[in-house]
């Protein structure tokens, strides 16, 4: 027998403002102890799941985060099902069970709140199992907890019989009267945890509710992603109801499981009181019992000559009431609604559009990247540092060619775009500096240098060649150069094409001969030529390398461009040809866009849309990052992310947004909207930046590699170009004045 257990993380929690509200409910926040009652429930849930079920997480589409970053901390994935709106419990479980039934028609679903406290992990599995035996049956069973008091904040159960029996009805919540009438009759509280195989959930929605049943269904065959999945449109139509009303009140299958463990809902203060691990922050009491204190860190409550009170202090409101009539919250946060409306909700902070966004990134570059890695970046003679210190020091380190290329680029580039800082001189230096200590007598760079200028690499890399030339065209139209500039790049051009097999390929220098990286820096390099110059070879070096991405690179049955492969250009053999980089799929991406435009080639352009795509596989659901590699079928390799592949990211949704029409132009925006924002969050305010993000959300410290610039101007510029990023106000040549 296969579980499914579900999360169910519906629910606001009102009764608990002002620390629970709609964007932060109750069940992702610490209430008894130091993990969210929604941790608690996953690792009290997650062991249930056997013999190849799932984990399911059920929630608004608001609270994605949330949902995440906890399962994250708890260790232990998830199906997690998003819903576009709430629309009750009844459709959110009704999602779950279409998903269940699509993967397996005989799957039990255990249906559990996410914002229950039951000290006794082993008490509710062991019960949990029992039921999904009987659910095996075709029961639907829900686990009744046999009453310590009478409470009118819960609903009750009438059980036919003790232990596990038939439901004879159930009942609204009483007042304490009635409640108490109701426990001398045997009734249990109603959990609201419910265990029963998908297909009979579904069936009896189909009798029922069918507009739910379908709903249901249509919102889990419209779904978006894998891992996280956004319900279709079709759930909004769901109706709003509750699965007590829409399935429970009307079944003849219910049945239920009396249990005695611990159990609170926790939805009050007055039960987060008599949990006994309710207190947070600071407080100090004088002659006051029985209160609860809770407090962000850095504010201090004090109470004197108080009695059974709650104290509950938010930045933004304060809340003191009486623990017996915690109930009644609810009521205030109605009026708070009405005469209030900013107290009822968190403040919110929308993300950042890409509008905005981009006139930050502008600004930044502007004033304070461009400066520092054009003083402290550039020696007197006019290398380029291979780092700077996240303090802004130099650090020594051996000058790799293709640094030196790539910088000569950033500031041609910045030129190009209107920057008012000297980039002509940094070019100029760049320049000569490059020939003077990098270019062997054959034309070709060198690989590397000592700090000091002394040949440490004689190896004359493919990849540094093509850096070599994108530097050359740029500066070449930018101004700055000799006359002699193009047929020096020609030359260059000849000597690395006179190193292609017969396949047209280019065998590069080290550890990986046969690679596709190489070749698409080339083809940058000669679409860079192809602005610049009507010489018919950087057209045909474009062709020949597109032609190769087209029947060698991508892979013909998955699409995804590999990285890696033998001599005869088959995928390499182990891990090697099995990785695939979001970032290359971007990368190439963009490349194939340009290409495409000029040549009119919409096959072209179809390619580089599903690049795109599958390059979004790679975007980290939890942090919102492109990470570094996949393997083949789309599997994170690693879930490391550096700074370049956020760059790649966005150029490629840029430019894709370009050529793409109404619906599906917003789309690439918002796209690129999301990949700025994760841009962000590698740079830093004084013009340097992190390079490596961690899976924890931390970064490697370590000092900021200059080869970062290229990609960070690349991708500007690439928004430079772009008239709905900036409403017309920018022109690509003055976008950095």
């Amino acid at each position: 027998m296969k579980l499914y257990p579900v999360i169910m993380c519906g629910g606001a929690g009102t009764r608990l403002w002002p620390a629970s509200r709609p964007s932060r409910p109750k069940q992702f926040i610490p209430l008894a102890g130091n993990r969210s009652l929604f941790h608690e429930t996953v690792v009290r849930v997650a062991p249930l799941v056997s013999d190849g079920g799932r984990l399911i997480v059920v929630g608004g589409a608001d609270h994605r985060e949330w949902i995440l970053d906890q399962l994250h901390e708890a260790g232990v994935g998830a199906q997690v099902l998003l819903e576009p709106e709430a629309r009750d419990s009844a459709a959110a479980m009704a999602a779950a069970a279409a998903w269940t039934a699509a993967q397996d028609p005989e799957g039990v679903n255990i249906f559990v709140a996410s914002d229950h406290h039951i000290p006794n992990q082993d008490a509710f599995r062991a019960s949990a199992r029992r039921a999904a035996e009987e659910a095996r049956k075709g029961r639907i069973v829900t686990l009744g907890v046999k009453p310590t008091e009478p409470s009118a904040a819960y609903g009750y159960i009438h059980p036919v019989g003790q232990g596990l029996s038939r439901v004879e009805s159930f009942v609204e919540k009483p007042d304490r009267v009635k409640a108490q009438r109701y426990i001398d009759d045997g009734y249990l509280w109603n959990s609201g945890n419910f265990i029963v195989s998908a297909e009979i959930f579904l069936a009896e929605l189909a009798s029922r509710a069918p507009l739910i049943e379908r709903a249901a269904r249509a919102s889990v065959a419209q779904g978006s992603g894998e891992a996280v999945m956004l319900l279709g449109d079709a759930f909004r139509q769901a109706p709003k109801v509750s699965v007590d009303y829409a399935v429970m009140e009307k079944t003849d299958l219910a049945s239920v499981l009396e249990v005695d463990f611990g159990w609170s809902d926790l939805g009050a203060w007055d039960s987060i009181a008599a949990s006994g691990e309710g207190e947070i922050g600071g407080h100090i009491f004088e002659d006051a019992e029985g209160c609860l204190a809770r407090a962000p860190d850095g504010i201090l409550v004090a109470a004197i000559g108080v009695r059974d009170l709650a104290i509950i202090v938010e930045p933004d409101a304060v809340l003191v009431c009486d623990l017996a009539r915690s109930q009644e919250v609810k009521k205030v946060v109605e009026r708070i609604r009405t005469v209030s409306p900013q107290h009822a909700d968190f403040p919110s902070h929308p993300p950042e559009a890409l509008a905005a966004g981009a006139t930050r990134f502008r600004d930044w570059l502007r004033a304070r990247a461009l400066p520092l890695w054009s003083t402290l970046g550039q020696r007197d003679d006019g290398a380029f540092a291979e780092v700077l210190a996240l303090d802004g020091r130099r650090v020594d380190a051996a000058r790799r060619a293709r640094v030196q290329a790539r910088q000569i680029y950033v500031f041609a580039r910045a030129g190009l775009m209107g920057w008012e800082g000297p980039w002509k001189r940094i070019v100029a230096a760049g320049l000569e500096n490059l020939e003077a200590e990098f270019v062997r007598a054959d034309g070709q760079m060198r690989t590397r240098l000592t700090p000091d200028g002394s040949p440490l690499d004689e190896r004359a890399m493919v990849y540094d060649q093509a850096f070599l030339l994108l530097a050359l065209a740029t500066a070449l139209k930018a101004g700055v150069g000799g006359a002699d500039v193009e047929a020096r790049g020609q030359a260059l051009l000849r000597l690395l094409m006179e190193r292609s097999d017969e396949n047209g390929a280019l065998r590069e220098e080290g550890t990986h001969p046969f690679q596709s990286n190489a070749h698409m820096h080339l083809l940058e390099a000669a679409l860079a030529w192809e602005e610049v110059s009507d010489a018919p070879v950087w057209t045909e070096a474009s062709d020949r390398i597109v032609e190769l991405a087209r029947t060698t690179f991508i892979d013909p049955k998955t699409g995804r461009l590999r990285e890696f492969f033998d001599a005869t250009w088959a995928p390499a053999a182990g891990e090697d040809g099995r990785l695939v980089e979001p970032g290359h799929q971007f990368e190439w991406a963009w490349l194939l866009v340009r290409y495409a435009s000029a040549r009119s080639n919409e096959d072209i352009l179809a390619v580089a849309r599903r690049l795109h795509a599958l390059g979004r596989e790679g975007v980290c659901e939890r942090r919102r990052v492109a990470v570094n590699a996949l393997n083949d079928d789309g599997e994170m390799r690693t879930t490391r992310a550096r700074l370049w592949p956020q760059t790649e990211w966005l150029k490629s949704a840029v430019i894709l947004a370009n050529s793409a029409p109404g619906q599906e132009r917003v789309a690439y925006l918002e796209d690129a909207a999301e990949a700025l924002r994760a841009l962000w969050l590698y740079l830093t305010p004084d013009g340097l930046w992190r390079d490596t993000l961690l899976e924890n959300g931390k970064f490697i410290e370590e000092p900021s590699p200059a080869s970062s610039l290229y990609h960070i101007v690349a991708a500007f510029a690439q928004l430079a170009d772009t008239a709905p990023v900036h409403g017309g106000m920018w022109s690509s040549a003055t976008a950095l004045r």
